[in-house]
């Protein structure tokens, strides 16, 4: 009997870590939003294979449930989990979680020694007890780092933040106006995409260095009064706002909503002048200076882009050796902040010559005898389609690698299949997300549907040949 009890309470307990390894997981995806978790899933079958189902087994097997533990749910979870492009990551968040499951888990245990139904009331008990400290124990924290890093911004001197939002293009201008203030200042720039209340304020604390003199800030985006919250936290003294569209349209509804969330960048104290682009439908005032009408004449080739701005009447050729179009309202954003930050116009135009293009945004590369155009962190209809006219132009065979438009309406991926229809000899597409779609819309490239990413390398070296182009169009991670 003892025995039993044991093996019982052996397969409660791994059972808990196992589930509560699948929720942490997703949880970490969705930014440990719960709620985004249970209503915003792109993959619910997942919640219902891996949580739901087993949950059921475990009430209704009954002694016999360590054999559906052991030989069936940890085997599916652990292929499962080795498929993920974004594995759970061990931070110190998940490390304080999982201390709070086990304090719970020995809480609730020690009962079964007493109470004979207690195996049955140990699942998801001590998951929302661990997920409740959980959460409040990073409450009590993230305020004691915010005081923390406001404190920090506040004392260095003569400090001067920039804050950066848009629907596309906002880790574009950082880079590029790090790229261009830097010729005149100590300059530090957020890392990659770090782009949350939370991720500044980490940033901060840990990486900022104390002689800075001009702080780059990009800000992200997911529902109304995030952005507002990144405002009062940086009281930045300049504000830039780049295109703004319907990307990430699911969770703001309205195309008025995306944009009253990205102007509220204007909401600090300290703001000096804003630079808004015009997709943005503002009216310009004394702080606030509308762009975008200004640029005319884009040129832009596999080499580059070459582009007029008007400025003060006076007309002013850029070069910058980065591909795409829409780059030219990127560029144009860090120009104007870099003149009315006090740099000339000569030294601007040769920050631009020497610029790189950011990481997986229109990155050429050749090799192989392949050139391979990575744009993989580009996810919106406006880049993305920018992307393949800039490659239609190309001689040789060009092989498209994309999810389609992940954060978007129908209507826009429906549209850019069309143009890779026009465009591309073969479209591989990556997921089941808009499989369908794309699948009706393109009509004359090759198709080839590719369920499971890790076979991507082998299917090019089948499918492909020395002097093709590959355009790597979007990567969205397995989860959606």
């Amino acid at each position: 009997m003892f025995s039993t009890k044991m093996i019982s309470l052996i397969s409660q307990i791994l059972f808990v870590y196992a589930l509560s390894y699948y929720l942490m997981t997703n949880l970490q995806w969705y930014n440990y939003k719960i709620e985004r978790v249970i209503f915003k899933h792109k993959k619910y079958q997942w919640h219902i294979f891996y949580f739901i189902v087993p949950l059921v087994a475990y009430y209704i097997s009954g002694k016999y449930f360590w054999i559906f533990l052991l030989f069936g749910y940890l085997p599916a979870l652990y292929l499962w989990a080795g498929k993920q492009d974004k594995k759970l990551l061990f931070t110190s968040r998940v490390k304080r979680f999982f201390g709070f499951l086990t304090f719970a888990l020995l809480l609730f245990d020690t009962l079964c020694f007493t109470l004979k139904s207690c195996i049955h009331l140990g699942i998801l008990i001590p998951i929302v007890v661990a997920l409740l400290f959980s959460y409040g124990y990073e409450k009590i924290l993230f305020s004691g780092f915010q005081k923390r890093a406001k404190k920090k911004l506040n004392t260095i001197p003569n400090l001067q933040i920039i804050a950066v939002t848009a629907s596309y293009g906002k880790t574009s201008i950082k880079n590029f106006l790090y790229h261009i203030l830097s010729t005149k200042y100590r300059c530090y720039k957020t890392p990659r995409s770090v782009n949350t209340l939370a991720g500044l304020i980490k940033d901060v604390n840990e990486e900022l260095p104390n002689d800075t003199q001009i702080y780059i800030a990009e800000a992200g985006a997911r529902e109304r009064g995030d952005i507002d919250e990144i405002a009062r936290f940086l009281d930045e003294d300049y504000a830039v706002v780049g295109s703004i569209g319907p990307a990430h349209i699911e969770y703001f509804k309205t195309l008025e909503n995306i944009r009253n969330t990205k102007m509220e960048i204007l909401n600090s104290k300290k703001l000096k002048r804003a630079f808004v682009h015009k997709s943005a439908h503002v009216k310009p005032n004394e702080k606030v200076r509308v762009f975008g009408d200004e640029i005319k004449d884009i040129n832009s080739t596999l080499d580059g882009i070459r582009f007029t701005l008007v400025l003060n009447g006076k007309e002013e050729q850029f070069f910058a050796p980065i591909l795409g179009e829409f780059n030219a309202i990127n560029l144009t954003a860090a120009i104007l902040v870099a003149l009315e930050m006090g740099v000339d116009m000569e030294s601007i135009k040769r920050a631009l010559s020497t610029i790189k293009a950011v990481e997986h945004r229109l990155q050429k590369i050749e090799a192989g005898g392949k050139i391979i155009i990575d744009d993989s962190f580009n996810g919106n209809f406006e880049g993305m389609s920018a992307s393949y006219r800039l490659v239609s132009s190309y001689e040789g065979r060009k092989v498209l690698v994309t999810p389609g438009i992940v954060e978007s309406d129908k209507e826009s991926n429906i549209k850019l299949a069309k143009i890779m229809d026009e465009v591309f000899d073969i479209v591989i597409i990556t997921g089941s997300l808009n499989a369908q779609i794309l699948y009706k819309q393109i009509k004359n490239a090759q198709k080839i549907l590719l369920k499971d990413k890790s076979l991507l390398e082998e299917t090019l070296a089948e499918h492909t040949l020395p002097g093709d182009l590959i355009l790597f169009s979007n990567d969205a991670p397995t989860f959606v």
